[in-house]
């Protein structure tokens, strides 16, 4: 099994058939392509996206349902053909996609997350993309549940 080098959590072995493919990478890190999920059961539902590539880069990030429960997605015709997936229709939540809100840190001390641009991955390619939204329907910081965003 390879090891995964991390600044956070050290090295990680994690499972080859787990990675998260970007074929364009992520807006602002384009050379970044590859992904792993890291979900620690104290830090649960928070999963943790690590850069295969760069040991420094790590995303936080919350399934989107989590933050909230009546999300509708909305990807695009061509990142939907993107994905590898039908790009006449918008795929089902939880059976053929999944799709996270990144988690933002503010002042260090409150939390927001994207469902402006989720990040949404076909569960049987493992392709992935940032699929930012053509509409207004939500926002970039929206606060996290429970009414408490500090961490």
């Amino acid at each position: 099994m390879p090891l995964l080098e991390t600044k956070y959590f050290g090295p990680l072995p994690y499972q080859p058939e787990s990675v998260f493919n970007f074929p364009a990478g992520l807006p602002s890190f384009d050379d970044q392509k590859r992904f792993v999920p890291i979900e620690l059961p104290q830090n649960a539902p928070l999963l943790f996206l690590q850069s295969l590539e760069r040991p420094s880069l790590c995303f936080l990030a919350l399934p989107i349902l989590v933050v909230d429960r009546e999300y509708r997605l909305a990807v695009s015709p061509e990142d939907l053909a993107e994905l590898e997936l039908d790009p006449d229709r918008q795929p089902e939540l939880t059976r053929e996609v999944l799709v996270l809100a990144l988690v933002s840190l503010h002042d260090g001390l409150s939390a927001t997350a994207n469902l402006m641009a989720p990040i949404v991955v076909n569960l049987n390619t493992r392709r992935a993309l940032q699929a930012i939204r053509r509409d207004s329907a939500y926002s970039h910081r929206q606060a996290l549940p429970g009414g408490d965003t500090t961490c």
